[in-house]
């Protein structure tokens, strides 16, 4: 019998790779990544290594997850080590539960490897603690992803008025939604908010609006995904803060005279 390893790949800068996650890469027979991994990241496989893409697009999968689990169960059967790897954390909106509880349907030994999440490294790239003494106490993970609702409502209230900042993950294409439940469940539509576009690579993009008018700069900016949405007082730090894209853009420049 095999084993399956869940990997955390990080938001995106290679360098930001765990260790352990290094060592589980160089070791694995089969790996299955993600579309959102850094491809420097599949240099550590070995050269024998069986490298499958499963990587998922906004309502386009090139492979379903029932696939998926198949292929994990499938390798690690044969006495494979196999690695699972995931852009940023697997158990925050990566599905790594999901794929977990099969291997262990299938009596599978498996190992979790956590990994820095967008939420977090995102706006830290951008200059935007997600905590802050004066402005923040409280921070939420959201999927943009949400349905209307009873419970729906109720949840909404709770991050309009309960929560100092959110992070909320594949919301670009809900817009409007998002910004109408938050306002009209009592968050202050002058609330800051930042768009992270391809947060810690090279390709970083800040832009920033507030609540009442994210929508409107989303689409005048073309804001797509993948793109980190953080709403907080604590977005008013980015412009004193911001560190990465520009000793970014001054590398480039560099890099090109040279």
């Amino acid at each position: 019998m095999g084993k399956v390893w869940l990997v955390g790949a990080g938001p995106g800068d290679p360098d930001l790779l765990t260790v352990k996650a290094v060592k589980a890469i160089q070791q694995a027979d089969v790996i299955l990544y993600d579309r959102l991994i850094n491809q420097e990241i599949l240099q550590y496989a070995k050269s024998d290594a069986e490298l499958i893409f499963v990587g998922k697009l906004p309502k386009h999968h090139f492979v379903q997850q029932d696939m998926i689990n198949f292929l994990l169960v499938k390798h690690a059967k044969l006495g494979k080590h196999v690695v699972r790897l995931k852009g940023g954390d697997p158990f925050i909106f990566g599905r790594g539960g999901e794929e977990a509880a099969f291997v262990v349907e299938h009596h599978i030994p498996f190992e979790v490897i956590p990994g820095i999440t967008s939420g977090i490294a995102a706006p830290a790239y951008a200059g935007i603690p997600v905590t802050h003494r004066d402005y923040s106490a409280s921070f939420a993970i959201v999927t943009g992803h949400r349905k209307e609702g009873v419970e729906e409502a109720e949840k909404w209230q709770a991050l309009a008025k309960g929560i100092d900042t959110l992070a909320i993950y594949m919301g670009v294409s809900n817009l409007p939604y998002i910004e109408k439940q938050l306002i009209d469940h009592g968050k202050d539509p002058n609330t800051p908010v930042a768009f992270i576009h391809w947060g810690t690579t090279d390709a970083q993009r800040t832009v920033t609006a507030t609540l009442s008018t994210m929508s409107e700069t989303a689409q005048k900016e073309n804001v797509i995904n993948p793109s980190m949405i953080v709403i907080g007082e604590v977005v008013r730090l980015h412009d004193e803060l911001q560190w990465f894209e520009e000793s970014s853009a001054e590398r480039r420049l560099h890099e090109a005279i040279v």
